[in-house]
C-alpha cells in the first residue's frame, strides 16, 4: 500500500467506525472504486487500535466507570451502578465474540460483495430510520438491564456482515427498546470497545501467524489518522444524533446502496 492509500483509507475508517454507515462495507467499496488491493490484516490492525482509542478518549469517564464496576464484581459486588454497567457490557460483547469466532472467516470470503452491502445499507437503513420515528424516547442508560444487553449484542452480532455497521444496528436495536438517542448511542459504543479490542487482538494474532513483513511506521499513521478522525466522528454525531436524531444517516445508506446497484447494473 503507498501511504496516500494508506491515509485515505484510514480517514475513510475513522469516519464511518462509529457513524451508522457501516466501516466494514466503506473499507471494502472504496478498493473496489479505485481497484486498490485488500489493505491486509496489518492495515485493519492499525485502524482497530486507533478505534478504540478514540472511543476510549472521548468516554473515558464512562471506561473508568467500567473498570472500577469490574473491579467491585472481582470483589463479590454485583448491586453497584457501576458493576451493573460492567456486566451488561460483557453479556452484550459475548453474542458478537462467539459469531465472530464461527462465522468470521466464512463472511470474509463470501460476504465482501459490494451487492450484499447494497442490500444491507438498505435493508438495515430502513429498520434504522423506522426504529428511530416510533421509538419510544422513555429509557436512559441507567436502566440497561441484563436482557437488554443481550438482545443489543446480539444484534451487533450481525454488524459481521459489510454494510450493517455496528454502531447502526446497535442503537436501532436500543431505540427499539426504548432508549433515549443519545444513550441509545452512548451505550452502543461502549458496547463496541470490548468488540474491536477482540477484533484487534485476533486480527494481530493472524498477522504474527501468517509471518508478514510489519512496516510499524505505517501502521503507526494509520492508527494515528484513524485515532483522530474517529474521535471527531464520535463528537460530530453524538451532536447530529441528539438534535436531529438517526433519519440523515438514513437517507446516507439509501443513496449509497441506490448507487451500488447502479454501478453494478
Amino acid at each position: 500500500m503507498t501511504t496516500l492509500q494508506i491515509i485515505i483509507l484510514a480517514i475513510v475508517q475513522g469516519i464511518t467506525e462509529f457513524l451508522p454507515i457501516s466501516s466494514s462495507g466503506h473499507l471494502v467499496l472504496v478498493p473496489f472504486l479505485f481497484d486498490w488491493v485488500d489493505q491486509g490484516l496489518a492495515f485493519d490492525v492499525s485502524v482497530h487500535v486507533g478505534s478504540l482509542a478514540a472511543v476510549c478518549i472521548f468516554f473515558r469517564r464512562d471506561i473508568a466507570s467500567l473498570l472500577s464496576g469490574g473491579a467491585q464484581i472481582l470483589g463479590g459486588n454485583i448491586k453497584t451502578p457501576e458493576s451493573r454497567m460492567a456486566l451488561a457490557i460483557v453479556l452484550g460483547t459475548i453474542p458478537a465474540a462467539m459469531a465472530g469466532l464461527l462465522l468470521a472467516s466464512w463472511i470474509e470470503s463470501n460476504l465482501r460483495d459490494p451487492a450484499v452491502i447494497a442490500y444491507t445499507l438498505s435493508g438495515y437503513g430502513i429498520v434504522m430510520a423506522l426504529a428511530d420515528r416510533f421509538g419510544s424516547r422513555e429509557r436512559s442508560i441507567s436502566t440497561v438491564g441484563l436482557k437488554d444487553a443481550l438482545i443489543i449484542g446480539c444484534a451487533q452480532a450481525l454488524a459481521l456482515v459489510p454494510g450493517t455497521s455496528r454502531s447502526g444496528i446497535t442503537i436501532t436495536a436500543a431505540r427499539l427498546l426504548g432508549f433515549e438517542r443519545q444513550d441509545a448511542a452512548r451505550f452502543s459504543f461502549l458496547l463496541s470497545a470490548p468488540v474491536i479490542l477482540l477484533a484487534a487482538g485476533y486480527k494481530f494474532v493472524q498477522m504474527l501467524m501468517s509471518g508478514v513483513t510489519v512496516a510499524w511506521g505505517q501502521l503507526g499513521l494509520a492508527a494515528l489518522i484513524a485515532c483522530i478522525v474517529a474521535y471527531l466522528s464520535i463528537g460530530f454525531f453524538m451532536r447530529v444524533v441528539t438534535r436531529v436524531g438517526l433519519a440523515p444517516f438514513a437517507i446516507y445508506r439509501l443513496l449509497l446502496a441506490a448507487c451500488i446497484l447502479y454501478a453494478l447494473i
